[in-house]
């Protein structure tokens, strides 16, 4: 029980990273992009080959996770986030559909379908983290400086221009705000950070495929995001913990067949979102910062 619940918490806190990592553009930054999940897949990918063929450690294939991806970034933001937030939309659906053909077909480099096999445990000055309690720890870590590093950013003169062009970008450009660039360093800082859990969700099953980076998962994390609350440091951590103790609560529920709780599930979330968007359309802690500022 103890190995299900440690296991549950180290896929909450890199599920929290995305999460995190995605309000960063959603709600700060009211760009909406549907290929996170992309660059999860690239963060994850990069990071198992620096380390299956160098021999890396967590920290140098993680970095190298992070500047491929804040590269791939880079060429989706720079022509997309010239015109208006629908076409970023689109572009980023293009984009998943693409990385996961590539991450299917790529066989030399991904291993096709199969994925990548026998990626070697996170190491941090020869330190292995072989126990899962200790893997825990270093996913913790890593949440928190993400969320730190974050934090930074939004409290940050880069955040105040992020928040009055998510507000008015029309009038955000009046006022000299150069909103292309922006809103392009937005995005990379985004993906970059999101490559974190990518390489941590790697080192930690060893075993990677293109089933853990497909469009399902772009729209779980966005869920997460609504569902915590958007524009929150709190809210996506929260939204993280919910989604993802729902299947394992319902796992527990003895009159309902394990064939269809996925389907139950995504009535949960569908009806949730539904719910959220009608009484508490800022999510569950937006409504409580909300609160506190009235008090």
């Amino acid at each position: 029980m103890l190995a299900y619940i440690i296991n549950l918490a180290i896929l909450i806190g890199i599920n929290a990273i995305l999460a995190v990592t995605l309000n960063f553009i959603l709600g700060y930054a009211g760009i909406f992009s549907i290929a996170h999940a992309v660059f999860f897949g690239v963060g994850a990918y990069t990071a198992s080959l620096v380390a299956m063929k160098f021999g890396a450690g967590f920290i140098p294939a993680t970095a190298a996770g992070m500047l491929v991806s804040g590269i791939l970034s880079l060429a989706l933001a720079l022509p997309a986030l010239r015109v208006r937030g629908e076409y970023f939309v689109a572009a980023s659906l293009g984009l998943q559909m693409l990385a996961v053909t590539i991450f299917s077909e790529w066989k030399p480099v991904t291993g096709g379908i199969g994925g990548l096999i026998g990626i070697p445990p996170a190491t941090i000055f020869d330190f292995a983290f072989t126990d899962p309690l200790h893997f825990l720890g270093l996913t913790l870590v890593c949440l928190v400086l993400v969320v730190l590093a974050i934090r930074q950013l939004v409290r940050s003169s880069f955040g105040r221009s992020l928040k009055a062009i998510r507000d008015d970008e029309v009038a955000a450009s009046a006022f000299g705000k150069n909103v292309a660039v922006i809103k392009t360093l937005a995005v990379v800082v985004s993906c970059s950070l999101a490559a974190v859990a990518g390489s941590l969700f790697a080192f930690y099953l060893s075993f990677i495929n293109v089933e853990s980076f497909v469009l399902d998962v772009s729209v779980q994390v966005m869920a997460m995001v609504i569902i915590g609350g958007t524009a929150t440091l709190l809210g996506p951590v929260i939204g993280a913990i919910l989604v993802l103790l729902l299947p394992a609560l319902l796992s527990y529920l003895p009159y309902l067949p394990p064939t269809e709780i996925g389907s139950i599930q995504q009535m949960i979330y569908g009806l949730a979102m539904v719910l959220l968007m009608i009484f508490r359309p800022a999510g569950l802690w937006g409504f409580q910062d909300s609160e506190a500022r009235k008090a």
